[in-house]
């Protein structure tokens, strides 16, 4: 996966909605976290995981990937936010062993340690876990970008719409 290429991508939407929406000097980090928090649990709903209760079956792979890709735009966003998008090639992906809704949860905590330091180490812990829940979903590097580049394209469109 090229992640200075969706760095890149990103910046441009980034810059692009904060023009169009007047937010230039409006500090966007809160309300990122909040998004990244939302779009996490939206994923985690399409696969139903922890739905003990339930027998409906987790949607389509292909509905759960466009989910991911949303919550992987806005930890590119926070990353160029706080000025971290150059050490993203440090990344490392570590193979562990937990269960998906372990992994959602690990995911969670990476969010909340970061929403708290904003630091570059715990920035860097938070992409490697979301990193491996979408290794655990399935997902290669391949179909990640592909779908970042898609969902990118459909949230240029939502802006030349004024979505």
């Amino acid at each position: 996966m090229d992640l200075q290429r969706l760095y890149s991508m990103q910046k441009m939407l980034d810059e692009r909605i904060e023009t169009q929406h007047g937010l230039q000097d409006e500090n966007l980090v809160e309300k990122k976290m909040l998004a990244l928090f939302v779009e996490i649990g939206e994923l985690a709903n399409e696969t139903r995981c922890f739905k003990f209760w339930s027998l409906k079956p987790p949607a389509p792979l292909e509905k759960v990937l466009e989910e991911y890709v949303d919550g992987l735009h806005f930890i590119l966003s926070l990353g160029i936010e706080l000025n971290f998008g150059d050490d993203v090639d440090k990344m490392k992906k570590e193979t562990e062993n937990y269960s998906l809704v372990e992994q959602f949860l690990r995911v969670f905590q990476a969010v909340n340690e970061f929403q708290q330091t904003k630091s570059l180490e715990a920035y860097k812990h938070l992409f490697t876990n979301y990193l491996q829940l979408g290794e655990h979903l399935g997902f290669t590097n391949e179909q990640i970008e592909q779908a970042y580049i898609k969902k990118n394209e459909v949230n240029h469109e939502r802006q030349n719409q004024n979505y």
